[in-house]
């Protein structure tokens, strides 16, 4: 436990690769970046993108916007596809690993990898390959949250997913897992607002 005081928390946001969903994203950067936290995603459009930018923008923040990358399937040099990582990405982690979407649960897929370095995870709604990575949290047994209005907008999400329909309870759900892991320290995992 001694140890886990002095890492960073990282909180995992995953969701649709085209649909920004700026409404929650972005609210939800924000306070992140107030947070002692890194953030991790995927490094690509959509949420990855808004919550990215809104995490980065914050300036007195002291966590990092870190993204685990795809590789090119069939791409022996190292490349990467088409808009990854986005402009807000500060650590790019490259993978050899090409298989998204309905692939996403693959070997060959980094949703593992964003999974498993994730203390919690925020899932906003997406298709195939947010569907895999929360198929991944419950396999792996992260804390995962979905952060929309009802069940209906993030069609298969899995029922046994929570759901938090505010950002308020978005940020008790990440504080109280964190603190699970973290436990309360003096230097704050976690800020707490009044």
């Amino acid at each position: 436990m001694q140890a886990m005081r002095h890492r960073r928390p990282i909180v995992g946001v995953i969701g649709s690769g085209e649909h920004e969903w700026a409404e929650r994203a972005v609210p939800l950067g924000t306070w992140l970046a107030t947070q002692n936290v890194h953030l991790l995603t995927g490094g690509g459009k959509g949420v990855m993108a808004s919550v990215s930018q809104a995490f980065f923008e914050v300036t007195a923040r002291e966590g990092l916007v870190l993204a685990i990358l795809p590789g090119r399937e069939g791409d022996q040099q190292g490349g990467l596809p088409e808009g990854y990582p986005n402009p807000w990405v500060e650590v790019p982690i490259v993978t050899h690993l090409p298989y998204t979407g309905v692939r996403g649960q693959h070997p060959l897929s980094r949703n593992h990898i964003i999974v498993l370095s994730s203390t919690v995870l925020v899932a906003l709604p997406g298709s195939e390959g947010t569907l895999s990575e929360i198929a991944l949290a419950l396999r792996y047994r992260r804390p995962i949250v979905a952060f929309c209005d009802h069940r209906e907008e993030f069609p298969g999400l899995p029922a046994r997913i929570p759901i938090g329909k505010t950002l308020a309870e978005i940020q008790a759900f990440v504080r109280v897992r964190i603190r699970e892991l973290f436990g309360d320290t003096d230097d704050g995992a976690i800020r707490h607002e009044p």
